[in-house]
């Protein structure tokens, strides 16, 4: 999408996570900026504090970021030990944009980060988008079941 432009932080996204840093290196309130999106447009996300979206950026093997001037239109990360295992979490795109391709841009920006081109098998878990990341080449995997811990 014209005057859309995507970055792909360095591992951690230290100049986002420490500086709020946006497109050009120019501070831009970008953590504010992920907060916002993330409590607007992502119903898992909500409520989490600034301090908590550092935390998460720095323990993040792959982050990107889509920006339309100052506004943050687009955000997603992986995990990932570089070889064996990845998993995305956090793609969001605003509902405004949806279906302009920001999501395959931002979500394959991640699958081709440096962190991520070799991995051998990429998961996500999905709610509503499943009919999206199989357009993408995901597959749901039968056999399979999601459990999980809470604290």
């Amino acid at each position: 999408m014209e005057g859309t432009r995507l970055i792909l932080h360095a591992p951690g996204a230290p100049g986002l996570r420490l500086l709020g840093l946006g497109p050009g290196w120019i501070p831009s309130r970008g953590l504010f900026k992920l907060q916002r999106l993330l409590n607007q447009h992502a119903f898992w996300a909500q409520g989490r504090s600034i301090a908590e979206l550092r935390r998460m950026l720095r323990g993040s093997a792959a982050v990107v970021s889509l920006w339309q001037g100052k506004r943050l239109v687009g955000f997603g990360r992986a995990s990932s030990d570089g070889i064996y295992r990845a998993v995305l979490w956090d793609v969001v795109i605003p509902e405004d944009l949806q279906g302009k391709g920001l999501g395959r841009l931002l979500v394959e920006a991640l699958m081709t980060s440096p962190e991520l081109r070799d991995v051998e098998r990429v998961y996500l878990m999905t709610t509503n988008s499943s009919g999206f990341y199989k357009q993408l080449g995901f597959e749901e995997v039968e056999g399979q079941r999601l459990m999980r811990r809470d604290r």
